[in-house]
């Protein structure tokens, strides 16, 4: 579950995909379709946005043998390029087959229901997040700081 969010908000098409294994099938709110068509549609909803976090909530698996059926809540954030600031919210529940191959667990099937949406103006703009730029990097690919190896610390010290 988590490398598929960290994968998703990272943009990282190797983490994404080790959350499944080669013929899961995603039903996924405007798709439904095989893992890999359905990372490129997420991969090209996501360019739409400046910004955007996959939050993983309340989590309970049903483990049979080598298969578990999953839910877990989840919360998306995301503001659009256009409309500029146009913020998205949704939050639902993933549902998965997960199974146990190889002795490797990924999902075989999942299903994303939205469980309610609601559409605000952004008060972080480009202008905002300008003002932290001396203190944060965010980037949806591997030169985020999180795949920092190994991690260091760039900032003078501001002292106490």
């Amino acid at each position: 579950m988590q490398r598929y969010a960290r994968g998703m908000d990272r943009r990282d098409r190797a983490l994404v995909r080790s959350a499944y294994h080669d013929d899961a099938i995603d039903e996924h709110i405007g798709f439904v379709g095989p893992v890999d068509e359905f990372i490129d549609w997420a991969f090209a909803y996501h360019q739409t946005q400046t910004r955007y976090q996959h939050y993983l909530l309340n989590h309970t698996a049903d483990i049979q043998d080598d298969q578990a059926h999953a839910e877990t809540y989840y919360l998306f954030v995301g503001t659009d390029r256009e409309p500029q600031n146009h913020l998205t919210i949704n939050g639902g529940r993933y549902v998965d087959r997960l199974e146990r191959r190889s002795n490797r667990w990924a999902i075989a099937a999942r299903v994303c229901i939205v469980e309610w949406h609601t559409d605000s103006t952004s008060l972080i703009t480009d202008e905002t997040m300008g003002l932290l730029a001396g203190i944060l990097t965010v980037a949806h690919d591997h030169s985020d700081t999180s795949y920092d190896r190994p991690l260091t610390i760039s900032r003078a010290p501001t002292g106490s």
